[in-house]
């Protein structure tokens, strides 16, 4: 294992694609983090909707940016995994955004004392919906999610810190997947190690995407999530990865039924009967 060092380098990997509309909150929060050993990297996938002019016009925060065609985010993260000189590196979608300005200082200060045989640290992340509104937070300690994590991609990935020794030892994204190459990227290093989960901190703001608001993706999600656990020694799928494609086939019923105005208020009443904040009609 890999010593710390007293003030270690974070590198932001960003991966873009018609981003122009949500990448400048992105690069401004990281260029106000009073953290200052880090380094923003982004990869393009060769935008023409003005997000390479945007990135142009913030050259002097960005360390290095290219834009080219890819084969998608993880090509797009593979390519800046060659870039990078941090001691951990952490991914940000381009419309996440870092909660407030001291994140990286938050973060840094248990970095460096952290025992080497910790490579993955994470905090929560908060859901914000196209209208800015924060709808609820997300993520649990490790003590909670350890069993669960196997079966389930339960850890929030924006923002996380993977070491660098972790891409060392287990090489690069597995591009060959579209959605859940970062879980089975972590079910490489989780299987047998712990990761570290930070209390009392909110890393970013993640917007509300078509993934989890669309039950064609969610089944995509549910289906790669599933080829990742067979890769990793689990040949037959649990009873909770059970229950979440019950519960996909399930909004599939309600939404061709009633319609998506009327399936989001079932679910979402569903959700308050649960004790759980609404989601679906906030989205």
């Amino acid at each position: 294992m890999c010593a710390r060092v007293a003030s270690p380098l974070i590198s932001i990997i960003i991966a873009t694609y018609n981003s122009k509309a949500t990448l400048q909150q992105c690069i401004d929060s990281v260029a106000q983090q009073t953290y200052p050993r880090k380094e923003l990297i982004i990869i393009d996938g060769g935008s023409k909707d003005g997000t390479v002019e945007l990135l142009g016009a913030n050259n002097q925060v960005i360390s290095y940016w290219i834009s080219q065609p890819d084969r998608g985010i993880y090509s797009a993260w593979n390519k800046a995994l060659r870039m990078v000189h941090g001691d951990w590196i952490c991914f940000l979608g381009a419309d996440d955004f870092f909660w407030d300005d001291h994140v990286l200082t938050r973060m840094s200060e248990r970095l460096k004392a952290l025992s080497p045989s910790i490579r993955v640290v994470y905090g929560q992340n908060m859901l914000v919906n196209d209208r800015g509104e924060n709808l609820y937070s997300m993520g649990a300690s490790w003590q909670t999610v350890k069993g669960k994590f196997q079966t389930s991609m339960c850890l929030p990935h924006p923002g996380m810190m993977h070491h660098r020794s972790l891409f060392e030892q287990h090489g690069t994204f597995d591009e060959s997947f579209r959605i859940a190459g970062d879980y089975e990227m972590l079910l490489r290093e989780l299987k047998q190690a712990d990761a570290l989960f930070i209390p009392n901190l909110i890393i970013a703001g993640v917007r509300q995407g078509g993934i989890s608001s669309n039950p064609h993706a969610a089944l995509d999600v549910l289906t790669e999530s599933r080829r990742a656990q067979r890769m990793h020694g689990q040949k037959y799928p649990s009873l909770l990865w059970l229950q979440s494609l019950i519960k996909v086939y399930a909004r599939f019923v309600v939404w061709r039924v009633f319609g998506e105005r009327v399936a989001r208020r079932a679910l979402d009443l569903g959700r308050q009967i649960l004790g759980q904040p609404k989601h679906w009609t906030k989205t």
